[in-house]
């Protein structure tokens, strides 16, 4: 995994993970919990209900000591689990001579299939990321230089990419989702999950003239199960197709970007007066 750290910490009820990352192959989330000490069951529930909450793909639990009922548990999700990898790593201090003190990380617990498929799939892994890095690239430098809807100027190896409403708390973003879909979003989360779903009822209750005036149907995903919600459209599509679709996908997804901006903007700046 390729990470890219979102955030120090991530509030899930009255609990927070220690990191927050995102996988840049995949664009999923990525728990990283690191405790002093041996690992005890008040992290075990901890690191379950972060994948929950956070809706994550992999779990990372550091400590000094992976105690044996703790490593059984682990190897359990992973034998049980289709949608969460968890990880279990041992941090300790190495010195060889005079050397200085070295930090080694080992690891302790993995998927069964994990090291077999990072061998098989690291050069995959690789073109495919610079098929998304070239992807956003056009796609950003024509959103700047053509439209004037973002100032980002470098394209990254990943699967999406969020652009600033002008609201903190509201983005508008577009990826390569599960299921072989295109995705252009409006994304909503301002670090609270009460006040995301409060904030996107609001936007709801103006459903029909948005859509109306969009012209199109759109998928309101309130994410009940999560904090964040999110207003949607989709296509189909994906990051291996030939040039000529990738560039029909472009194009759709920079359309349905403008128009989120131009049906939804003085909406959303509307409505977060006060949240």
């Amino acid at each position: 995994m390729e990470l890219e750290l979102k955030t120090r910490e991530a509030p899930v009820g009255d609990f927070s993970c220690d990191l927050l990352a995102r996988d840049l192959g995949t664009g999923r989330i990525v728990i990283i919990e690191n405790q002093f000490g041996s690992t005890n069951h008040d992290h075990l529930g901890k690191i379950i209900t972060y994948a929950a909450g956070l809706d994550a793909e992999a779990v990372v639990w550091i400590a000094e000591k992976i105690r044996d009922e703790h490593r059984q548990a682990l190897e359990w999700l992973n034998r049980h689990s289709d949608a969460v990898r968890y990880f279990g790593v041992m941090i300790e201090v190495m010195q060889i001579d005079t050397s200085p003190p070295a930090v080694n990380l080992k690891l302790v617990v993995f998927p069964n299939e994990w090291q077999r498929d990072v061998r098989e799939s690291a050069e995959g892994t690789s073109t495919r990321a610079e098929a998304y890095r070239r992807y956003f690239q056009s796609l950003l430098d024509e959103l700047r230089e053509k439209h004037r809807f973002t100032n980002a100027r470098v394209g990254q190896p990943q699967n999406w990419y969020t652009f600033r409403s002008g609201i903190p708390g509201v983005d508008y973003g577009t990826s390569f989702a599960q299921g072989g879909r295109v995705r252009a979003e409006i994304y909503i989360d301002f670090g609270d999950a009460e006040a995301n779903k409060a904030y996107f009822d609001r936007l709801y209750s103006h459903k029909e003239a948005l859509e109306s005036a969009f012209g199109e149907s759109l998928t309101w995903e309130r994410l009940d199960e999560r904090r964040a919600s999110r207003v949607a459209i989709y296509c189909p599509g994906f990051i291996d197709a030939g040039p000529e679709e990738l560039n029909r996908i472009r194009a759709w997804a920079i359309d349905r970007l403008l128009k989120f901006r131009t049906v939804f903007g003085a909406k959303i700046r509307e409505l977060s007066q006060g949240t």
